[in-house]
């Protein structure tokens, strides 16, 4: 499983270099604008400047309209600044079909000028709280389209996390959905510690936090620390190790 960590800064950015060891994806974004909100292109191309070359950058374009083409000039203005992976927020999406032509603009723009880049279709596991695409509709969106990997997170950050919308066994299977569909599965959704052995046991492939690795728990307030990240990093490979001992226990 890798770590993702968000940082809304250059600042907390050279946070995250100091724990770079410990994280796999630095992503960047705008709390202050949305679960999936976008930043300014100086501060992703800043961040890819701050953060160690061999972790890739990611950037979320935000929690998009149906636009088609204004998300798609926004994502390559992203591939554009240094991000290698592209996150679209499907906020105002209310159909796959809608969905699935914001997507196909966004692969076409991104890939056109970087056809290593990752692009990531991101729905929301509280989507019956804004009226977008139901969360399982997701990985067939992300195939349809081209994309390389389905994401869960949550659009309202009011206390609730990814469990209280979209239980575990749902979640388990949206991780197989999109493994059928040979993607990867990403989830996040003020996901915390305790939630690691779940997310471990379900197969998910990217573990996207914030507010777990900041001082106080507080993803708009908090400043994200560096031991934080390292605790968190301790605790993913603690879980896997324990599930790759009950695997090969159960063979």
């Amino acid at each position: 499983m890798l770590l993702l960590i968000s940082p809304d800064s250059v600042e907390e950015a050279l946070d995250c270099a100091k724990a770079a060891e410990y994280l796999d994806i630095v992503d960047v974004k705008k709390p202050d604008e949305g679960s999936l909100g976008a930043n300014f292109p100086w501060v992703i191309r800043e961040i890819r400047d701050a953060v160690p070359a061999d972790k890739p950058v990611s950037a979320t374009v935000g929690d998009v309209p149906y636009k088609p083409g204004t998300v798609a000039q926004a994502a390559l203005g992203a591939a554009v600044s240094g991000a290698t992976y592209i996150k679209v927020g499907l906020y105002g999406c209310t159909t796959p079909e809608q969905a699935v032509d914001v997507m196909r603009g966004v692969v076409r723009a991104v890939k056109d000028y970087r056809p290593d880049a990752f692009v990531v279709a991101s729905g929301y596991a509280d989507a019956h709280r804004i009226g977008s695409v139901n969360p399982l509709a997701l990985p067939d969106i992300a195939r349809v389209s081209g994309s390389d990997a389905a994401m869960l997170d949550t659009a309202v950050k009011d206390g609730t996390r990814l469990f209280d919308h979209v239980p575990p066994e749902v979640c388990a299977e949206f991780v197989r959905l999109a493994h059928e569909a040979d993607l990867l599965a990403a989830l996040a959704g003020s996901v915390k510690v305790g939630d690691l052995g779940t997310l471990t046991r379900i197969g998910t492939d990217i573990v996207g936090v914030r507010g777990a690795v900041c001082q106080g728990g507080d993803r708009n307030t908090g400043r994200i620390q560096p031991q934080l990240v390292a605790d968190f990093r301790a605790e993913m490979d603690r879980h896997a190790r324990e599930q790759s001992a009950a695997v090969a226990a159960a063979s």
